[in-house]
């Protein structure tokens, strides 16, 4: 990203290159807080997601420095006021949201995608993020690997504040501090993840339906309320599983 220019004339200049070189394919989701595209260069016939959308780009500029397999590349970050396009790589496959219309996973599936997603948490996590809103929806399979996409609700942990300063999540995987009881770190993922297995498992929320055995256990240790009852890192889920 040519950094010399300043963040307006970044701005300028990719919406500029936006709409000269690019084709829009087709609108992904469109909300009060921006919208999604799928788009292609008109050369290359090369095809991204554009992101535009009013919010804290922090973490979409962190990831311009890191690449991993269960996490989309992250190519431009641009920002004017609190105005933000992103351009990121496409992930050709399908949601566990759409894919769980169907049918639900095996305990071996389940535990080789949440893996996968623990690995993209780790790489967000070490750099201090918090995803804050793993869900089916936002987990793209292609082929046998899981990609976590998303990172509008994403957010920096920070060590003096007592809460977040924006409630941002969705309801049943959110845990019960991203509604403002405290400030939310990354045992906020894992109690997402927690409540994302069970889904896969069983098709339900654990409140009312918990899975049974090995697998019911690590779901409660996940979703445990209290923050600290939770597993200490994904590392520690992961070794669960």
């Amino acid at each position: 990203m040519c950094e010399v220019f300043g963040g307006i004339a970044i701005y300028t200049w990719l919406s500029n290159a936006l709409r000269e070189e690019y084709d829009t394919l087709r609108v992904l989701k469109e909300s009060p807080r921006g919208s999604v595209r799928l788009i292609r260069h008109k050369v290359t016939g090369q095809r991204f997601i554009l992101r535009h959308f009013i919010g804290n780009p922090e973490v979409y500029k962190k990831l311009l420095e890191y690449t991993c397999p269960n996490l989309p590349t992250v190519y431009e970050v641009a920002s004017q006021g609190e105005e933000n396009l992103v351009i990121e790589e496409f992930i050709e496959g399908d949601t566990l949201g759409f894919l769980l219309k169907g049918a639900l996973f095996s305990q071996e599936e389940t535990k080789k995608i949440v893996k996968q997603i623990c690995q993209a948490l780790w790489v967000l996590h070490s750099i201090g993020a918090v995803h804050r809103d793993v869900k089916p929806e936002n987990i793209i399979l292609r082929g046998d690997q899981a990609v976590l996409i998303d990172f509008d609700a994403a957010r920096f942990h920070k060590l003096e504040a007592e809460n977040d300063t924006q409630i941002l999540g969705t309801t049943g995987f959110a845990a019960p501090e991203q509604y403002g009881l405290s400030q939310s770190d990354l045992r906020a993922d894992i109690y997402a993840v927690g409540i994302l297995i069970n889904v896969m498992l069983t098709g339900e929320h654990p409140s009312r339906h918990l899975v049974e055995g090995k697998m019911g256990r690590i779901v409660d240790r996940c979703t445990h309320v209290n923050p600290q009852r939770r597993y200490k890192n994904v590392l520690r889920l992961m070794e669960a599983l």
